[in-house]
Order: structure tokens, then sequence, then C-alpha cells
């Protein structure tokens, strides 16, 4: 972890009818792995194609076919479990996970339960209030994604459509460490954020790459701390599994509804039973899906048409040498090379795209100026123009900095710095050669300054008067000249003339 010092969050507290509850949350966040091929076939991954026309014999579970490992997959892992600090294991193995899914005809999952291809970990989850949470991971393994029932083409009949069927998911599963429905979102959007960065998963939630199942449980005050001395969840309450969460919203909300729902249980006197259940947003409730099943319940054994993962050293330490600056990193360097305040940072370098666009502005130029017109001027126009990204600019890192380099030598006001981004944004043009073409450059001299002030003080002799009883004043008279010089004199020579000329 970066050598930064957080306070950490304060667990969500609930009011129950009898007694105060905490609240305790887990993780396991399912990533699409971004590679163009599936995990055990070389069937495209691509989102979007017509139903099953992205599915090889194995896939369709055909009799003889056999599991080929993308070692894409394999790298892409590991790439990940890097990202996140986390052990790498030289050796893992493929299990076969037993169960009967409509849309996974090979009537098991392959997945990684004894030996996972990647260990422990972390990630650092700032709130945004000067606090943060270290949630540690368990592991990540490997596993089949399934298919895809569909239900609303017939009144009388499901289809299946099994383009998803075997594409390779990374299965990140966090220690119970989230104490907050925020914190769960929060941790949800950092590990989106870093896979990102990584190039691992491209995190689209809304295509079902990104998804996540929320263990959520409650327990009295203290008893988490005693958890936590002792690593013996008998001090916990019995969690349930909300299943395929794919919105930060409704993340939050199913975690709140989940916990009064088990409060009202066990005040009621009541049991909560482990179990798997599903979120109803339209009416803000969970309901029952499953009996949460054990591991022996879905009969894991070894898979035997896949031969034991061993990876050398030497392989990764070469993909470690090629990560990318990641955001934690990025972020303490751009408050420590730019002045930057830690909000400011935090945005710039939410997407690797919209960091790599500002550093490209700020290349000589002042960083906090670089800074405020990314974030108030570019970001909030391209959200008007329909939330546009980064990459869609009309307008080009480049010229973006020349403007800030045109305002910081003072050859535009911030006023005028205005006008000529909206030509250089809809005009394609250069900024230097609209300030010249368009006559925009500020006006420098003072002796034209000079002669605009002693024109409006002699207009004016009365305002003169009140200027000299209320010094504020003073105001009226800059506000005049900027308008008779259409905005271009410079505004610090303006005042400081003015108060010399009215004896201020």
């Amino acid at each position: 972890m970066l050598d930064l010092t957080y306070d950490t969050p304060a667990p969500k507290v609930i009011a129950g009818a009898q007694h105060d509850w905490e609240l305790v949350i887990g993780l396991e966040v399912h990533a699409q792995v971004a590679t163009a091929a599936k995990l055990f076939s070389g069937a495209s991954t691509l989102f979007g194609a017509e139903p099953n026309s992205n599915v090889a014999f194995v896939d369709a579970g055909m009799p003889g076919m056999l599991p080929v490992i993308n070692e894409g997959c394999v790298e892409q892992a590991v790439r990940t479990g890097l990202g996140l600090k986390a052990e790498i294991n030289l050796f893992s193995a493929f299990d076969r996970k037993n169960y009967f899914y409509p849309d996974l005809p090979q009537g098991y999952q392959i997945s990684q339960l004894y030996h996972p291809i990647v260990g422990e970990g972390e990630v650092l989850v700032e709130m945004g209030d000067g606090t943060a949470r270290n949630v540690r991971i368990e592991r990540i393994h490997l596993e089949q994604d399934a298919g895809k029932s569909v239900h609303d083409m017939d009144p009388n009949m499901s289809f299946v459509d099994l383009n998803r069927t075997g594409v390779a998911l990374m299965e990140i599963v966090s220690r119970p460490d989230i104490r907050g429905p925020e914190e769960a979102a929060a941790y949800v959007g950092k590990l989106r954020q870093i896979l990102r960065y990584l190039g691992t998963c491209d995190g689209n939630m809304q295509n079902g790459n990104l998804r996540a199942d929320v263990n959520v449980s409650i327990c009295k005050p203290g008893a988490y701390e005693k958890y936590q001395e002792t690593q013996d969840f008998s001090h916990l309450g019995t969690r349930c599994e909300i299943k395929n969460m794919n919105s930060m919203r409704f993340i939050q909300m199913a975690i709140d509804v989940e916990a009064r729902r088990q409060i009202a249980l066990v005040e009621d006197g009541k049991e909560v039973v482990q179990e798997t259940r599903l979120y109803d947003p339209d009416k803000n409730e969970t309901r029952s899906m499953r009996s949460k099943e054990e591991a022996h319940d879905y009969r894991y054994f070894p898979d035997p048409d896949l031969l034991p993962l061993e990876i050398e050293q030497a392989w990764v330490d070469n993909i470690a040498a090629t990560l990318p600056e990641l955001p934690d990193a990025k972020k303490a360097r751009f408050i420590a090379d730019f002045g930057l305040s830690d909000y400011d940072a935090s945005v710039l370098t939410a997407e690797a795209e919209n960091a790599a666009y500002f550093e490209q502005v700020a290349d000589g130029q002042d960083g906090k100026l670089s800074a405020n017109w990314v974030i108030n001027e570019l970001f909030g126009r391209l959200k008007k123009d329909g939330d546009k990204g980064v990459t869609e600019s009309p307008i080009s890192a480049a010229r973006l900095g020349q403007i800030v380099g045109l305002i910081k030598s003072g050859d535009i006001s911030g006023k005028i710095a205005k006008d000529v981004f909206d030509i250089a944004y809809t005009q394609d043009r250069d900024p230097t050669e609209i300030v010249e073409t368009e006559g925009m450059k500020q006006v420098t001299d003072t002796g034209a300054i000079e002669t605009a002030v002693d024109e409006i003080i002699a207009a004016n002799p009365a305002q003169v008067e009140k200027a000299k009883q209320n010094p504020k004043l003073a105001g009226w008279f800059v506000g005049q000249v900027m308008k008779a010089t259409g905005g271009k004199a410079n505004p610090a020579a303006v005042n400081q003339i003015v108060s010399a000329k009215l004896g201020l």
C-alpha cells in the first residue's frame, strides 16, 4: 500500500427496535477477462453477436470435445493479481463444479476451488472524506461464464443463447472487511478502475462484464472487533448472498434493505437462513433464490481434462515489468508534481484516458490552471454534448494546453480564454491563430488602459466621490473599463490603475 495516512471510516450502524446493529459485507466480483477468445476454446467473446454464433463445440458440450487453456486469460489473471498487490501462485489447477444450469451444456462449470491462480492481495478504497478502507483480497480464480436464458420472446417457451458460455471470468473474492453500503459501492468502483487501468477487464457493468455477488450479515457493536482478533466467524451473523448486482446504486440499496430484513428477523426471535437471494429494484426488496450450497454440495473434483498450471517466476516478472502506473500512484504523483488538491487529482485519475489527456495539457504549463480547464471547461462541455468521453473531445490536449499557456503568459484573460476555447472546440482551429486573427489578444499596454480609466473617471464624478467613501465601489470602474476595451484589458493592470487614480 502507498505510504499515505487515512482514518478508517466508521461502520454503518442501523438502529433496530431493540439494539443498534452493524453491517459486515464481503463481495465476490466477477470480471470478464479482456481477451478475444474464450477460456477453453477459440470462440469469439464479441458482445452483441447474433445468438449462438460465438459457440465452439466444447462450449456446446459436444461429446469428445476437450478444453484447451487460453494462455492470454492466464496472463490477464496474473496481471490483475499483480495490480492488486497479490500473491501469484506458480501452481494452480482447475476443478469441476457440478450443478445443473440450462445454459451450461457441459453440465458442470470449470472453476478453481482448491488451487486458485492468485492468492491474497489488497485494495485501498478511499471514501472522499479523508477516510479509506484497506479491503483484503482473499483470492482470484479463473472460471467459465454460463450462457443466457431468454424468457420474453415466446409466451410458452424459453430460449438459450450460448454466446457467453465459456467466456473467461476472474472471480475476485474479498474478505468481509467492508462495513457499509457506500463502502461496498466504492470498493467495486475502485476495483473497476484498477482493472480498466490494467486492461484486464473493460468494466462494462451494463453488458454484464463486471458484476458482483454481495454477502451481507449483521452483528452487534463490538462483535466485529472480536472477529478481527480471532478470525472466528461465529462472532458475526449468518450471511446471505445477493446475486448478480451490476449497478453501484442498486448494490447500496440491496445491502441496506437486506440488512434491515435480517435485523427484523433476529429481533423477532427468528433465525437468518444462509441462502442466495435476488434484489428487486422495483419493489426494493430481496427475495430467496435458493438455499446456499456448501462446496461439497457441488461435488468439486479436479478436472481430468486439464493439466495443472505451472508457470515460471520469470514469466510473472516479465508481466510485472509491463504494468502501467496504477491509480493510487498516479494520484499521489499528480498531487506532488502538479500541486493539485486531493479532489482534483481523484477526478483526473478516475479514468486512465482522462489522466493521459491532462498530462498532455499540463506539459510545460501550470498544473493547477491546466486541471481547472480540463475538469471545469472540457469535462463540463463534454458532459453537455451527450456525456462524451475525453477520447471523443473535438479539442486536442495540445490545443487546450496552448490556451492555458496563453492565459499564463498574459496574452489572453480567463474570460477571453473561454471564447477562444469555444471557437477551438466547435471549429477545430488553432488557439494561437484564433487570438491573432480574431483580435482577441489582451491589452497589456498600461498607457492605453490609463487612457480608458481617465475617460471613465472624468465622465462619472459622482461615482468617483462614492468610491472614495466606499472603496468597494471601485469595482464599478473596473467593470466599465473592461466593457470599454471589449474585455481585452488585463484585469490585474486595470485594478491597479483604477486604485491609483482614485487614491484608494
